[in-house]
């Protein structure tokens, strides 16, 4: 987190009154670490007053740690729990927390030729992670597989229909684009992942439609599933962007 972040979130969500930290003490300063975010930590050996310790020990930690502190905050004083803790402040520090927690998450490279309606796409999945969480992603990443799968089409000389799901133009690039009929060592192996991964996306488009906020959808994924659907998405397409698009053109 950068010193504006910590010093927006202790100002703004959690709160200063006379130079200390909200409503903590120094005891529940020292239980919110065990008690919130599963973390040993221990307060008491660092100086100065509750919001100095509490500022000291968040930007000294590791972002997985920061997200957990910060978590932590979110369920001790949820939204609502005072008049400056908004949903939507709330929800700010909640994509945060997501953003913080990033190594869990596939790295989202821009494939190296692709179609504009990708590029923005892709675009759109990066800002979507970072302000409003996994789940907002989900539609976007679902958007930049099937027009990637259109684009490979398109320079491979594979036919298709406009209706053509993402299941059926994976399979015809894996029947028909040369450079996927060398699968390598263990080729039988990698063809059975590649079949898994057309089951995989069989699954992607009902998701997207029925638990994503593609639609005004009611039941939403959760977060580590949200990030789950994510992650297949961007793993598949950086593999098929390396494996099939000629570098040396760009």
């Amino acid at each position: 987190m950068s010193t504006k972040e910590i010093a927006r979130f202790v100002n703004l969500y959690i709160g200063v009154s006379d130079g200390y930290l909200g409503d903590f003490s120094y005891r529940t300063h020292a239980d919110f670490y065990p008690t919130y975010c599963d973390l040993d930590i221990n307060p008491n050996l660092y100086e100065g007053t509750t919001r100095e310790r509490f500022i000291e020990i968040l930007s000294t930690r590791p972002p997985y740690e920061q997200a957990k502190i910060v978590r932590g905050i979110l369920e001790k004083h949820p939204a609502g729990s005072s008049d400056v803790r908004t949903q939507a402040m709330h929800d700010e520090y909640a994509a945060l927390a997501d953003r913080l927690e990033g190594g869990g998450m596939v790295p989202g490279d821009m494939p190296v030729a692709t179609m504009e309606v990708v590029r923005r796409a892709i675009d759109d999945v990066e800002a979507l992670l970072d302000k409003g969480g996994a789940t907002s992603a989900v539609d976007r990443i679902h958007t930049s597989l099937h027009g990637h799968l259109r684009y490979l089409c398109d320079e491979a000389g594979i036919e298709y229909t406009r209706n053509d799901s993402t299941v059926v133009l994976l399979k015809k690039l894996r029947l028909e684009h040369p450079r996927l009929q060398d699968l390598g060592p263990r080729s039988q192996d990698i063809e059975k992942i590649l079949n898994s991964c057309g089951s995989i996306l069989d699954a992607f488009n009902p998701v997207r439609n029925n638990a994503s906020v593609a639609h005004p959808n009611k039941d939403l994924l959760g977060r580590e599933e949200a990030r789950l659907v994510v992650n297949v998405g961007r793993t598949l397409l950086t593999y098929l962007d390396g494996k099939l698009v000629d570098k040396s053109q760009n």
